[in-house]
């Protein structure tokens, strides 16, 4: 937890150098925020021996962001609507409907452990 601020100067950076637009850069620091805690916290079950990758790929049209954690996945098919009344007041549950409604394109894989997730750029 104590390295978040990486990832956040990370997506700064990029888009001060790559002219990101601001509703994709919100879109992209949330995301990449709730990747982090969800990777950290359920993944790797806060244990500081292991690791959470992040790689970001960026061309003239999109930008990928990959979340790898060492974690054994979850079951990322049956996530609860956290807006739909029997849900709206739990604490938990919010990351993953973030990522999906900010990202233009979310896939999982290697059981839920690795995310994937696509931003379509508009160039400021």
């Amino acid at each position: 937890m104590d390295n978040l601020h990486i990832i956040e100067r990370t997506v700064d950076d990029l888009s001060a150098n790559f002219g990101i637009d601001q509703v994709v850069y919100g879109n992209l620091m949330v995301a990449s925020m709730e990747a982090a805690n969800n990777a950290i916290m359920h993944g790797n079950k806060l244990n500081p021996e292991k690791y959470v990758i992040f790689t970001f790929l960026i061309d003239d049209e999109k930008l990928i962001l990959t979340v790898k954690d060492e974690g054994p996945g979850f079951d990322y098919t049956h996530i609860p609507d956290p807006t739909s009344p029997e849900n709206i007041e739990n604490l938990n549950g919010r990351g993953v409907f973030l990522m999906s409604k900010l990202s233009d394109k979310i896939e999982f894989e290697d059981n839920g452990s690795f995310v994937k997730m696509t931003f379509l750029l508009k160039k400021v």
